[in-house]
């Protein structure tokens, strides 16, 4: 299916996309509030952790159930799905390949999905500080 938007608009479109979710300012702000010190989208760092520790190598991730693919609550959208399925599948794929290259260079890596936040964000918030908090004492 062709896009039904001109360049012009696709680019304007796009540029309006932010790289951070109000959800994950949410996250930051409590984690901050508790004392937790770290930083935000690091760009030096592959993958571009939405939060991290370089000083004792953990990277975070808060993954998005639509774009990384959920298990529960991913969806295919009705339309355009041959470019959904190729967009959906290369960023299960480039998911993969960050948390290897974090494993095999013995990070500190965790991976949360969006809804374990709007299930429970207090549970949510108090499983990364155990994660940030385990991770200082190795």
């Amino acid at each position: 299916m062709a896009d039904n938007l001109t360049k012009s608009q696709r680019v304007k479109n796009m540029k309006a996309i932010r790289s951070r979710s109000k959800l994950e300012d949410r996250i930051t702000k409590a984690l901050w509030r508790r004392g937790l010190r770290f930083r935000k989208n690091q760009r030096d760092l592959i993958g571009k952790p939405d939060i991290s520790l370089k000083q004792y190598k953990i990277a975070i991730f808060i993954d998005s159930c639509f774009f990384h693919g959920c298990p529960l609550h991913g969806n295919m959208p009705k339309t355009n799905q041959d470019y959904w399925k190729k967009k959906l599948n290369r960023n299960k794929m480039r998911d993969k390949e960050v948390t290897n290259y974090y494993i095999e260079n013995e990070w500190n890596i965790m991976r949360l999905w969006e809804h374990e936040f709007k299930t429970n964000f207090d549970a949510a918030i108090d499983k990364i500080e155990h994660f940030i908090n385990e991770a200082k004492l190795e």
